[in-house]
């Protein structure tokens, strides 16, 4: 039998033998393929699992119930990109224990009032921090000595907090733009390891200002960029402007359909650039930075690509509510700001992300807006950019409005 501390969550277990540690489970000197964990003879490792978690009330659990838990999860999240095959099981169930640890005692304290967001079994239940970070945060802080003016392409700059007449911008108390499918839901089944998030943060603004602008939601392709933008660096990292100055140049980008996403580096299509099915204009930054108020009006005209710290333990396994954690301004991971809102008194961003739906709230997490530091919770407001895309004639002003109005929450 195990000691087994957990939280209200019935699905978050921490592991505990009697004395704090989890009972060896023996096998042909540990790995099985990934089978499982092996019931035959052999030494095998003393895993270190979750100790001394206060708060949670233990109960007893056969040993089997819990390897059935994390059977569970790994056939949930296949490991053809975040875990290699010869990866030793034993060493991930030790590293998914250590993580449910966290997972639990988390969310204990959220259950006395600590917290405004809980944890919970993403696709990285098994992974160190240092292998999260490593895999799948791929923003490049630093321009690489880049000659070009943030608003070269056009030539102008605006202030998104004040108005032609220098007053603060008003902006509307909630906006969300999932609910005129600006941009397409969060993808279930694209791969979530590689490093490029600049290249879905990009994709997800430009496919936003299509369809508030054409009323066509067109799914774009994230492998184009990735492939074809040498600026940046494909799958090891890059930055949504330079994605952005790609489909200017290039005159424009393929749809997702065409150029689907395959979760690696590979030779720019030469045949597939050239189908220029979106356009952009030119693209902007968001001024003034390290200005929560500029962002809120620029993401009440359209989602924009924003840049966060996403490198913490409590960013790995968010599973929903506002998020407060502990991050700093160290920008490692792009993003897309899709809306605003608030909840129980606390103002938040809702962002998408592009670890899949079964990371944080079926893709997307709320972070916490209007916080003391100008540049925003984790750095949201330090590097923001939003593609341009000119309006037919038909559109207009009245147009405009009226599709904000359909997008207010």
């Amino acid at each position: 039998m195990l000691a087994v501390g957990a939280s209200h969550d019935p699905t978050i277990l921490a592991i505990r033998d009697r004395d704090g540690t989890l009972p060896c489970a023996h096998g042909d000197g540990g790995h099985n393929a990934r089978g499982g964990i092996g019931h035959g003879t052999g030494r095998c490792r003393r895993l270190r699992c979750a100790r001394n978690i206060h708060s949670a009330a233990p109960w007893e659990r056969v040993d089997e119930e819990v390897r059935q838990l994390y059977e569970a999860w790994k056939s949930k999240h296949p490991p053809w990109l975040l875990r290699g095959n010869d990866d030793d099981d034993l060493l991930r169930l030790e590293v998914f224990c250590d993580n449910l640890r966290y997972i639990d005692a988390h969310n204990a304290e959220a259950d006395l009032g600590l917290h405004g967001f809980r944890l919970g079994l993403t696709p990285f239940a098994d992974l160190t921090l240092e292998e999260f970070r490593g895999r799948v945060l791929g923003f490049q802080q630093s321009r690489r000595n880049d000659t070009t003016a943030d608003d070269a392409t056009d030539g102008r700059s605006t202030r998104f907090d004040l108005n032609s007449a220098g007053e603060p911008q008003p902006v509307p108390a909630a906006v969300d733009w999932r609910k005129r499918a600006a941009p397409s839901p969060a993808s279930g089944t694209k791969a979530h390891a590689v490093r490029g998030c600049w290249a879905f943060s990009a994709v997800a603004a430009m496919e936003g200002i299509n369809k508030i602008v054409t009323g066509k939601l067109v799914e774009l392709s994230e492998q184009e960029l990735i492939d074809c933008d040498h600026k940046s660096h494909g799958c090891s990292g890059g930055r949504m402007d330079y994605a952005f100055q790609w489909v200017i140049s290039n005159g424009g980008i393929d749809t997702e359909a065409d150029y689907p996403f395959t979760g690696r580096d590979g030779t720019c299509d030469a045949n597939k650039i050239k189908k220029k099915v979106v356009s952009i204009s030119s693209y902007k930054r968001v001024l003034p930075a390290n200005n929560e108020k500029a962002l809120q009006a620029a993401v009440a005209h359209q989602p924009v690509s924003v840049a966060i710290e996403a490198g913490g333990r409590s960013f790995q396994h968010y599973k929903s509510g506002v998020f407060d954690g502990v991050c700093g301004t160290k920008l490692d991971h792009g993003v897309t700001a899709v809306g605003y809102g608030s909840e129980n008194g606390k103002d938040y961003w809702i962002v998408k992300n592009s670890w899949g739906t079964r990371w944080g709230e079926a893709g997307y997490i709320r972070m916490r807006r209007n916080v003391a530091a100008p540049t925003g919770k984790c750095g949201i407001a330090m590097d923001t950019y939003y593609p341009v895309k000119n309006r037919p004639r038909a559109y207009r002003t009245a147009q405009s409005a009226l599709e904000l109005e359909m997008v207010l929450a």
